[in-house]
């Protein structure tokens, strides 16, 4: 069995011989880059320059010589993305910044920074649809976009052998939306002009539409899962009501996911941190067939709970250790028993995908990664 079938038993809630291990399968189960320097070194590896996939968060793309030493299931085979696409980097006195192809600008201190945070937010303010319909958005259909996709996927299922995950062009439609407006912007909105924000959520659909219909065209054959994101929950619950979710973003959500399963049989990944439990039945509805991260730190996302509620309708890809509070803070033998109790959750019956909850971030120790991984090695097996 190989690592694309392992993937592919899990993600249709079969057992394979061991549950699949994801490390920078995609942008939200990957490491950051000062961890992942000092893992390369822990492993004894060659001191390269870690290439950023994602420039917001400061995450790696993780190079073959990790994957292949990790056993890492699942490969991302990435679109130039509004996280790569046209940046130019600048200098602000204490800060860099850049704006991305959709005039959002982003900054990061240059003493001490970890992430670029946004701070002009381009539809911000008192505007009209008729400003919303004139911002120059974003061609979906950049040839650069699409250039060596489909050799890249070929070359990942067929020669690697490993699961391929396609990401997106940009965040999702809520999340863009929420960026281009500014949070206090959005927020009125959400309360008080949702036919406004209904409308701006239509163009960001409109391009992701575009978007897919061009990449599925050219790997929808090959791909095995296609990511999609929208962070709307927090840490003790929603950060809109599920009132909200189901009259403005579940239609949308739904139209999107329809698009995509029309033209693939690839399982859609769908992430959103924090205490998403009241709406995950809305998200099963609208063709969710995998969750991520499961951040079972948040309220209401107990792991055990979870698997036994949703586990017959949800694949969960992540959840595997906490990294809010024990991956980073904890005990090499604290991460091993915290990986144990997620596995034991997780992993019966399939339907489990091994990654940490969210990007292994900046503080985490190397002993801490291999202590996890060793454990999931050790206490993942099915047979």
């Amino acid at each position: 069995m190989n690592s694309r079938e392992r993937v592919q038993m899990a993600l249709n809630h079969k057992e394979p011989d061991r549950v699949p291990f994801d490390l920078g399968g995609s942008v939200l189960t990957s490491i950051h880059v000062q961890a992942y320097r000092r893992l390369r070194r822990y492993l004894g590896l060659a001191d390269i320059e870690p290439r950023i996939s994602d420039i917001f968060q400061q995450i790696v793309q993780v190079d073959d010589d990790v994957l292949d030493r990790l056993g890492v299931d699942v490969k991302n085979v990435a679109p130039r993305s509004s996280a790569t696409f046209q940046i130019d980097i600048r200098d602000m006195g204490e800060y860099t910044y850049f704006y991305d192809e959709f005039k959002i600008g982003w900054r990061m201190p240059k003493d001490g920074g970890l992430y670029y945070d946004m701070f002009d937010h381009p539809l911000s303010g008192n505007i009209t649809a008729e400003d919303i319909d004139r911002f120059p958005w974003p061609n979906p259909l950049d040839p650069s976009r699409f250039v060596g996709l489909r050799e890249a996927a070929v070359r990942v299922a067929n020669e690697e052998g490993r699961a391929v995950l396609m990401g997106n062009m940009c965040a999702g439609v809520l999340e863009v939306t929420a960026w281009m407006r500014g949070f206090a912007d959005y927020y009125a909105d959400l309360a008080g002009n949702q036919k406004l924000i209904g409308h701006l959520m239509d163009k960001v659909l409109e391009l992701k539409l575009a978007y897919w219909a061009k990449a599925l065209e050219l790997v929808g054959d090959i791909v095995d899962v296609v990511q999609d994101a929208d962070d709307f929950a927090g840490q003790f619950g929603m950060l809109i009501s599920p009132q909200t979710y189901r009259a403005l973003v579940k239609p949308r959500h739904k139209e999107l996911f329809d698009f995509i399963h029309q033209r693939t049989r690839a399982k859609v990944f769908f992430h959103s941190c924090g205490s998403i439990r009241s709406v995950i039945p809305d998200l099963i509805e609208v063709g969710v067939d995998i969750l991520n991260p499961v951040q079972v730190s948040a309220a209401g996302m107990d792991s055990a709970e979870l698997k036994r509620e949703f586990g017959k309708d949800l694949v969960f890809w992540g959840g595997g250790v906490d990294t809010q509070n024990v991956l980073g803070a904890g005990t090499p033998d604290d991460v091993r028993a915290e990986v144990r109790r997620r596995l034991d959750d997780l992993m019966p019956g399939g339907g489990f995908v091994f990654a940490t909850v969210h990007n292994i971030q900046a503080n985490v120790p190397p002993e801490n990664i291999v202590a996890l991984w060793e454990t999931v090695q050790e206490h993942g097996l099915y047979r």
